[in-house]
Protein backbone atom coordinates (compact mmCIF):
# COMPACT_ATOMS: atom_id res chain seq x y z
CA UNK A 1 0.00 0.00 0.00
CA UNK A 2 1.35 3.29 -1.05
CA UNK A 3 1.13 6.58 1.35
CA UNK A 4 0.73 9.71 -0.30
CA UNK A 5 1.52 13.46 1.09
CA UNK A 6 2.74 16.67 -0.14
CA UNK A 7 5.90 16.93 2.46
CA UNK A 8 9.12 15.94 1.52
CA UNK A 9 11.78 14.57 4.33
CA UNK A 10 15.15 15.10 4.59
CA UNK A 11 15.13 11.52 4.71
CA UNK A 12 14.60 11.02 1.12
CA UNK A 13 16.34 13.86 -0.14
CA UNK A 14 19.30 11.56 1.39
CA UNK A 15 18.05 8.37 -0.42
CA UNK A 16 17.71 10.22 -3.46
CA UNK A 17 14.40 9.96 -4.29
CA UNK A 18 12.69 10.81 -7.13
CA UNK A 19 10.68 13.84 -7.41
CA UNK A 20 6.97 13.40 -8.10
CA UNK A 21 5.99 13.17 -11.83
CA UNK A 22 2.85 14.24 -13.18
CA UNK A 23 0.09 11.70 -14.18
CA UNK A 24 1.95 9.13 -11.71
CA UNK A 25 -0.92 8.83 -9.92
CA UNK A 26 0.65 10.64 -7.38
CA UNK A 27 -1.14 14.16 -6.47
CA UNK A 28 1.18 17.04 -5.71
CA UNK A 29 0.13 19.22 -2.43
CA UNK A 30 -1.08 22.24 -3.55
CA UNK A 31 0.16 23.72 -0.19
CA UNK A 32 4.04 22.38 0.20
CA UNK A 33 4.50 21.73 -3.65
CA UNK A 34 6.31 18.28 -2.60
CA UNK A 35 5.03 14.67 -2.33
CA UNK A 36 6.46 11.45 -0.76
CA UNK A 37 5.80 7.94 -1.32
CA UNK A 38 6.75 5.73 1.04
CA UNK A 39 6.17 1.72 1.16
CA UNK A 40 4.85 0.14 3.41
CA UNK A 41 7.48 -2.86 4.32
CA UNK A 42 10.85 -0.67 4.64
CA UNK A 43 11.45 -1.76 8.28
CA UNK A 44 13.23 0.64 10.89
CA UNK A 45 14.33 3.37 8.71
CA UNK A 46 10.49 3.21 7.01
CA UNK A 47 9.17 2.91 10.43
CA UNK A 48 11.50 6.50 11.36
CA UNK A 49 10.69 7.81 7.99
CA UNK A 50 6.69 7.45 8.86
CA UNK A 51 7.30 8.99 12.32
CA UNK A 52 8.97 12.15 10.91
CA UNK A 53 6.77 12.42 8.13
CA UNK A 54 3.61 12.52 10.85
CA UNK A 55 5.49 15.56 12.70
CA UNK A 56 5.46 17.52 9.60
CA UNK A 57 1.69 16.46 8.59
CA UNK A 58 0.61 17.83 12.32
CA UNK A 59 2.85 21.06 11.89
CA UNK A 60 1.40 21.98 8.10
CA UNK A 61 -1.86 21.69 9.78
CA UNK A 62 -1.25 23.82 12.70
CA UNK A 63 0.13 26.47 10.02
CA UNK A 64 -3.00 25.97 8.13
CA UNK A 65 -4.95 26.87 10.98
CA UNK A 66 -2.90 29.52 12.26
CA UNK A 67 -3.39 31.42 8.55
CA UNK A 68 -6.51 31.20 8.33
CA UNK A 69 -7.49 32.61 11.53
CA UNK A 70 -9.59 35.68 12.41
CA UNK A 71 -7.56 39.05 13.31
CA UNK A 72 -8.34 39.85 16.94
CA UNK A 73 -11.64 42.74 17.21
CA UNK A 74 -10.82 45.99 17.70
CA UNK A 75 -11.88 47.49 21.52
CA UNK A 76 -14.57 49.59 21.47
CA UNK A 77 -14.37 52.82 21.91
CA UNK A 78 -14.48 54.23 25.43
CA UNK A 79 -16.68 57.40 26.50
CA UNK A 80 -15.42 60.57 26.52
CA UNK A 81 -14.12 61.84 29.99
CA UNK A 82 -16.32 64.12 32.24
CA UNK A 83 -15.39 68.29 32.50
CA UNK A 84 -14.41 69.40 35.64
CA UNK A 85 -16.08 72.61 36.15
CA UNK A 86 -14.85 74.73 39.13
CA UNK A 87 -17.19 76.40 41.87
CA UNK A 88 -16.32 79.78 40.50
CA UNK A 89 -18.40 78.81 37.07
CA UNK A 90 -21.43 77.36 38.49
CA UNK A 91 -24.55 79.66 39.61
CA UNK A 92 -27.66 78.70 41.18
CA UNK A 93 -30.74 80.05 40.01
CA UNK A 94 -32.55 81.09 43.33
CA UNK A 95 -35.65 83.49 43.96
CA UNK A 96 -34.66 87.13 45.12
CA UNK A 97 -35.88 91.34 45.27
CA UNK A 98 -34.78 92.73 41.76
CA UNK A 99 -35.78 96.05 40.88
CA UNK A 100 -35.01 98.27 37.99
CA UNK A 101 -34.57 102.59 37.70
CA UNK A 102 -32.17 105.29 37.25
CA UNK A 103 -28.95 105.07 38.97
CA UNK A 104 -28.25 107.49 41.73
CA UNK A 105 -25.74 108.69 43.96
CA UNK A 106 -24.85 111.44 46.77
CA UNK A 107 -24.13 112.52 50.14
CA UNK A 108 -25.91 111.96 53.31
CA UNK A 109 -27.03 114.66 55.04
CA UNK A 110 -28.80 115.51 58.48
CA UNK A 111 -32.63 116.58 57.83
CA UNK A 112 -32.51 118.99 60.75
CA UNK A 113 -29.32 120.32 61.97
CA UNK A 114 -28.30 123.70 63.68
CA UNK A 115 -24.65 125.74 63.64
CA UNK A 116 -24.55 127.46 67.00
CA UNK A 117 -22.68 130.80 66.82
CA UNK A 118 -21.37 133.56 69.41
CA UNK A 119 -23.83 136.55 69.33
CA UNK A 120 -20.69 138.50 71.18
CA UNK A 121 -17.59 139.04 71.61
CA UNK A 122 -15.18 137.93 74.57
CA UNK A 123 -13.47 134.90 76.16
CA UNK A 124 -14.57 131.59 76.67
CA UNK A 125 -14.80 130.51 80.17
CA UNK A 126 -16.84 127.32 79.85
CA UNK A 127 -17.42 124.53 77.37
CA UNK A 128 -19.98 121.56 78.90
CA UNK A 129 -20.23 119.21 75.47
CA UNK A 130 -17.97 117.20 73.31
CA UNK A 131 -18.72 115.92 69.74
CA UNK A 132 -20.69 112.87 69.53
CA UNK A 133 -21.87 114.10 72.93
CA UNK A 134 -26.21 114.02 72.88
CA UNK A 135 -27.76 117.20 74.27
CA UNK A 136 -31.36 118.89 74.76
CA UNK A 137 -33.15 121.74 74.15
CA UNK A 138 -31.74 125.05 76.22
CA UNK A 139 -28.88 122.38 77.49
CA UNK A 140 -25.79 124.90 78.76
CA UNK A 141 -22.95 124.41 75.92
CA UNK A 142 -20.25 127.05 76.99
CA UNK A 143 -19.89 130.49 78.71
CA UNK A 144 -18.15 133.91 77.39
CA UNK A 145 -17.06 136.26 79.62
CA UNK A 146 -16.97 140.35 78.80
CA UNK A 147 -16.52 142.45 81.28
CA UNK A 148 -17.90 145.37 79.29
CA UNK A 149 -21.34 143.94 78.54
CA UNK A 150 -21.50 143.72 82.73
CA UNK A 151 -20.63 147.14 83.20
CA UNK A 152 -23.13 147.90 80.60
CA UNK A 153 -25.54 145.99 82.72
CA UNK A 154 -25.14 147.78 85.87
CA UNK A 155 -25.17 150.82 84.37
CA UNK A 156 -28.59 150.56 83.28
CA UNK A 157 -29.59 148.85 86.46
CA UNK A 158 -28.41 151.97 87.81
CA UNK A 159 -30.26 154.34 85.26
CA UNK A 160 -33.57 152.60 85.81
CA UNK A 161 -32.97 153.30 89.81
CA UNK A 162 -32.25 156.73 88.60
CA UNK A 163 -34.86 157.55 86.05
CA UNK A 164 -37.37 155.92 88.68
CA UNK A 165 -36.63 157.94 91.26
CA UNK A 166 -36.93 161.13 89.24
CA UNK A 167 -40.17 160.13 87.92
CA UNK A 168 -41.25 159.91 91.93
CA UNK A 169 -40.23 163.50 92.68
CA UNK A 170 -41.96 165.02 89.58
CA UNK A 171 -45.25 163.38 90.48
CA UNK A 172 -44.94 164.49 93.78
CA UNK A 173 -44.56 168.32 92.68
CA UNK A 174 -46.98 167.70 90.08
CA UNK A 175 -49.55 166.47 92.72
CA UNK A 176 -48.68 170.11 95.21
CA UNK A 177 -48.63 171.88 92.43
CA UNK A 178 -52.26 170.86 91.66
CA UNK A 179 -53.41 171.25 95.45
CA UNK A 180 -51.81 174.93 95.22
CA UNK A 181 -53.64 175.60 92.34
CA UNK A 182 -57.32 174.80 93.27
CA UNK A 183 -56.28 176.88 96.70
CA UNK A 184 -55.57 180.09 93.99
CA UNK A 185 -51.89 180.36 95.30
CA UNK A 186 -50.52 179.11 91.61
CA UNK A 187 -51.68 179.78 88.56
CA UNK A 188 -52.45 177.25 85.55
CA UNK A 189 -49.45 177.26 84.07
CA UNK A 190 -47.52 175.93 87.09
CA UNK A 191 -49.90 173.04 87.08
CA UNK A 192 -49.31 172.74 83.10
CA UNK A 193 -45.82 172.23 83.81
CA UNK A 194 -45.23 170.36 86.86
CA UNK A 195 -47.39 167.45 84.82
CA UNK A 196 -44.86 168.03 81.75
CA UNK A 197 -41.78 167.42 83.89
CA UNK A 198 -43.95 163.91 85.13
CA UNK A 199 -44.13 163.17 81.15
CA UNK A 200 -40.73 163.51 81.19
CA UNK A 201 -39.96 161.77 84.11
CA UNK A 202 -42.15 158.34 82.60
CA UNK A 203 -40.32 158.66 79.17
CA UNK A 204 -36.80 158.40 81.06
CA UNK A 205 -38.12 155.32 83.07
CA UNK A 206 -38.89 153.68 79.89
CA UNK A 207 -35.82 154.36 77.99
CA UNK A 208 -33.47 153.28 81.10
CA UNK A 209 -35.79 150.52 81.20
CA UNK A 210 -34.84 149.16 77.73
CA UNK A 211 -31.60 150.50 77.93
CA UNK A 212 -31.24 147.53 81.01
CA UNK A 213 -33.37 145.00 78.83
CA UNK A 214 -30.83 145.32 75.95
CA UNK A 215 -27.61 144.58 78.56
CA UNK A 216 -29.67 141.91 79.85
CA UNK A 217 -29.91 140.37 76.65
CA UNK A 218 -26.48 140.90 76.06
CA UNK A 219 -25.11 139.56 79.18
CA UNK A 220 -27.74 136.59 78.67
CA UNK A 221 -25.79 135.59 75.17
CA UNK A 222 -23.07 135.16 77.03
CA UNK A 223 -24.51 131.82 77.76
CA UNK A 224 -24.33 129.36 74.98
CA UNK A 225 -27.10 126.86 75.00
CA UNK A 226 -28.80 124.04 72.66
CA UNK A 227 -31.16 124.73 70.28
CA UNK A 228 -32.95 121.69 69.74
CA UNK A 229 -32.51 117.81 70.95
CA UNK A 230 -29.33 116.47 69.12
CA UNK A 231 -26.07 115.43 68.49
CA UNK A 232 -22.86 117.21 68.65
CA UNK A 233 -21.57 116.89 65.21
CA UNK A 234 -18.15 119.53 66.17
CA UNK A 235 -16.96 121.92 68.39
CA UNK A 236 -14.50 124.64 66.65
CA UNK A 237 -13.55 126.15 70.01
CA UNK A 238 -12.27 125.34 73.57
CA UNK A 239 -11.96 126.94 77.19
CA UNK A 240 -9.74 130.29 77.22
CA UNK A 241 -10.56 131.25 73.16
CA UNK A 242 -11.17 134.79 72.39
CA UNK A 243 -14.20 134.70 69.93
CA UNK A 244 -15.94 137.60 68.07
CA UNK A 245 -19.70 138.05 67.09
CA UNK A 246 -20.78 135.29 64.42
CA UNK A 247 -17.84 132.78 65.04
CA UNK A 248 -18.95 129.27 65.08
CA UNK A 249 -19.17 127.22 68.26
CA UNK A 250 -20.77 123.99 67.41
CA UNK A 251 -22.67 122.19 65.00
CA UNK A 252 -25.84 120.06 66.02
CA UNK A 253 -27.13 117.73 63.93
CA UNK A 254 -30.58 115.35 64.75
CA UNK A 255 -29.50 111.66 63.67
CA UNK A 256 -33.34 110.62 63.77
CA UNK A 257 -33.94 111.51 60.20
CA UNK A 258 -31.50 111.71 57.69
CA UNK A 259 -31.43 113.41 54.02
CA UNK A 260 -29.83 112.02 50.99
CA UNK A 261 -28.72 114.87 48.78
CA UNK A 262 -28.21 112.93 45.45
CA UNK A 263 -28.65 113.75 42.08
CA UNK A 264 -30.52 111.89 38.46
CA UNK A 265 -29.34 112.44 34.88
CA UNK A 266 -31.63 114.61 32.84
CA UNK A 267 -32.46 112.22 30.59
CA UNK A 268 -34.49 110.02 33.40
CA UNK A 269 -36.28 112.72 35.38
CA UNK A 270 -39.74 111.60 33.72
CA UNK A 271 -38.76 107.85 35.27
CA UNK A 272 -39.23 109.74 38.89
CA UNK A 273 -41.39 111.62 41.05
CA UNK A 274 -42.40 112.54 44.89
CA UNK A 275 -42.98 109.40 46.69
CA UNK A 276 -41.12 106.88 45.03
CA UNK A 277 -38.97 104.69 46.96
CA UNK A 278 -34.68 104.70 46.84
CA UNK A 279 -32.76 101.68 47.79
CA UNK A 280 -29.10 102.68 48.52
CA UNK A 281 -25.95 101.07 49.80
CA UNK A 282 -23.52 102.99 51.74
CA UNK A 283 -19.87 102.81 52.25
CA UNK A 284 -18.94 101.60 55.53
CA UNK A 285 -22.08 98.91 55.49
CA UNK A 286 -21.14 96.52 52.81
CA UNK A 287 -23.68 94.18 51.56
CA UNK A 288 -26.71 96.25 53.77
CA UNK A 289 -29.59 98.13 51.49
CA UNK A 290 -31.10 101.16 53.38
CA UNK A 291 -34.73 102.69 52.25
CA UNK A 292 -36.15 106.12 51.77
CA UNK A 293 -38.65 107.83 49.46
CA UNK A 294 -38.27 111.03 47.31
CA UNK A 295 -39.32 113.85 49.28
CA UNK A 296 -38.67 116.96 47.08
CA UNK A 297 -37.14 117.48 43.36
CA UNK A 298 -35.70 120.35 42.25
CA UNK A 299 -36.78 122.42 39.47
CA UNK A 300 -33.06 123.31 37.89
CA UNK A 301 -30.75 120.78 36.48
CA UNK A 302 -27.00 121.61 37.42
CA UNK A 303 -26.25 123.59 34.63
CA UNK A 304 -22.32 121.82 34.23
CA UNK A 305 -23.12 118.58 34.99
CA UNK A 306 -26.92 118.76 33.55
CA UNK A 307 -27.72 116.61 36.99
CA UNK A 308 -31.29 117.24 38.60
CA UNK A 309 -30.64 117.27 42.59
CA UNK A 310 -33.09 115.45 44.51
CA UNK A 311 -33.75 114.51 48.37
CA UNK A 312 -34.89 111.38 49.74
CA UNK A 313 -35.85 111.08 53.30
CA UNK A 314 -34.08 108.22 55.48
CA UNK A 315 -35.65 107.22 58.91
CA UNK A 316 -32.86 106.81 60.83
CA UNK A 317 -33.93 105.34 64.35
CA UNK A 318 -31.34 103.11 65.14
CA UNK A 319 -28.89 106.08 64.24
CA UNK A 320 -26.60 103.85 62.38
CA UNK A 321 -26.40 106.11 59.51
CA UNK A 322 -23.77 109.13 59.86
CA UNK A 323 -23.50 112.41 57.94
CA UNK A 324 -21.19 112.89 55.64
CA UNK A 325 -21.25 109.36 54.27
CA UNK A 326 -21.29 109.18 50.38
CA UNK A 327 -24.10 106.60 48.86
CA UNK A 328 -25.34 105.04 45.69
CA UNK A 329 -28.51 103.75 44.96
CA UNK A 330 -31.27 103.38 42.05
CA UNK A 331 -34.49 104.80 42.20
CA UNK A 332 -37.27 101.63 42.26
CA UNK A 333 -39.11 102.66 39.45
CA UNK A 334 -40.17 99.11 39.24
CA UNK A 335 -39.63 95.84 41.98
CA UNK A 336 -40.40 92.43 42.17
CA UNK A 337 -39.49 89.21 43.60
CA UNK A 338 -38.38 86.71 40.87
CA UNK A 339 -36.23 83.72 39.67
CA UNK A 340 -32.69 86.28 39.37
CA UNK A 341 -29.05 84.72 37.86
CA UNK A 342 -26.10 87.04 37.35
CA UNK A 343 -26.13 88.84 33.74
CA UNK A 344 -22.68 86.42 32.93
CA UNK A 345 -25.03 83.17 33.59
CA UNK A 346 -26.98 83.76 29.93
CA UNK A 347 -25.67 84.10 26.50
CA UNK A 348 -27.24 87.28 25.07
CA UNK A 349 -24.75 86.81 21.83
CA UNK A 350 -28.14 86.92 19.64
CA UNK A 351 -30.51 89.38 21.66
CA UNK A 352 -33.69 87.46 20.20
CA UNK A 353 -32.58 83.83 21.38
CA UNK A 354 -31.07 84.27 24.68
CA UNK A 355 -29.68 81.26 25.98
CA UNK A 356 -28.13 79.21 29.16
CA UNK A 357 -25.82 76.45 29.85
CA UNK A 358 -27.85 74.00 32.27
CA UNK A 359 -26.45 71.02 33.86
CA UNK A 360 -28.90 68.27 33.63
CA UNK A 361 -28.16 64.75 34.74
CA UNK A 362 -24.07 65.12 34.58
CA UNK A 363 -23.89 66.66 31.40
CA UNK A 364 -24.55 69.93 29.68
CA UNK A 365 -28.10 71.09 27.86
CA UNK A 366 -28.24 74.20 26.19
CA UNK A 367 -31.50 76.04 27.43
CA UNK A 368 -33.12 79.01 25.75
CA UNK A 369 -34.42 81.14 27.92
CA UNK A 370 -36.93 84.63 28.18
CA UNK A 371 -35.50 87.45 30.40
CA UNK A 372 -37.23 89.91 32.43
CA UNK A 373 -36.15 93.05 34.76
CA UNK A 374 -31.96 94.05 34.61
CA UNK A 375 -30.52 95.51 37.79
CA UNK A 376 -27.13 96.75 35.89
CA UNK A 377 -26.05 98.29 39.34
CA UNK A 378 -26.03 94.45 40.58
CA UNK A 379 -25.73 92.76 37.21
CA UNK A 380 -28.06 90.67 37.98
CA UNK A 381 -30.94 89.64 35.64
CA UNK A 382 -34.37 88.17 35.61
CA UNK A 383 -35.15 85.08 34.08
CA UNK A 384 -39.36 84.56 33.31
CA UNK A 385 -38.91 81.00 31.18
CA UNK A 386 -36.78 78.03 30.69
CA UNK A 387 -35.63 76.90 33.92
CA UNK A 388 -36.80 76.85 37.46
CA UNK A 389 -35.17 77.29 41.02
CA UNK A 390 -32.39 75.54 42.29
CA UNK A 391 -30.77 74.67 38.59
CA UNK A 392 -27.34 75.07 38.34
CA UNK A 393 -26.38 76.80 35.30
CA UNK A 394 -22.86 77.21 33.91
CA UNK A 395 -21.23 80.57 33.60
CA UNK A 396 -17.95 82.19 32.45
CA UNK A 397 -15.43 80.36 30.63
CA UNK A 398 -17.19 76.92 31.02
CA UNK A 399 -19.91 78.29 28.41
CA UNK A 400 -17.63 77.24 25.99
CA UNK A 401 -18.85 73.66 26.80
CA UNK A 402 -20.19 71.58 24.33
CA UNK A 403 -23.69 70.03 25.04
CA UNK A 404 -24.26 66.72 25.90
CA UNK A 405 -20.52 66.91 27.76
CA UNK A 406 -20.38 64.67 30.57
CA UNK A 407 -19.68 66.82 33.75
CA UNK A 408 -18.10 66.94 37.18
CA UNK A 409 -19.98 69.40 39.28
CA UNK A 410 -18.31 71.09 42.65
CA UNK A 411 -20.24 69.50 45.64
CA UNK A 412 -24.01 71.94 45.83
CA UNK A 413 -24.39 73.79 48.98
CA UNK A 414 -25.71 71.92 51.24
CA UNK A 415 -25.19 68.39 50.10
CA UNK A 416 -21.94 67.39 50.07
CA UNK A 417 -22.65 64.44 48.31
CA UNK A 418 -24.10 66.12 44.93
Amino acid sequence: MMLMTSVRSPLDEARGAPEPVEGSGVRPSTMLGATLSLSKGRGFAGSRARGLLTVGFIGAIALTASCRRDPPAEPAPSAPAAVQVGAENVVVVTLQDISTGPLISGTLMPERDATVRAEVSGSILQVTAAEGQQVRRGQLLARIEDQALGDAYKSAQSAVRSAEQALGVAEREAARTESLVKGGALAERDLDTARNAVTAAQAQVEDARSRLASAAKQQANLIIRSPMDGVVAARQANAGDVVSQGTELYRIIDPRSMQLEATVPSEFLSAIKIGLPVQFQVRGYPGQTFAGRIERISPAADPVTRQVPIFVTIPNTAGRLVAGLFAEGRVAQQSRRALVVPVSAVNTSDPRAPWVLRATSGKAERVPVTLGLRDDQTERVEITGGVKEGDRLLTGAAQAITPDTPLQLPPAPGNPQS
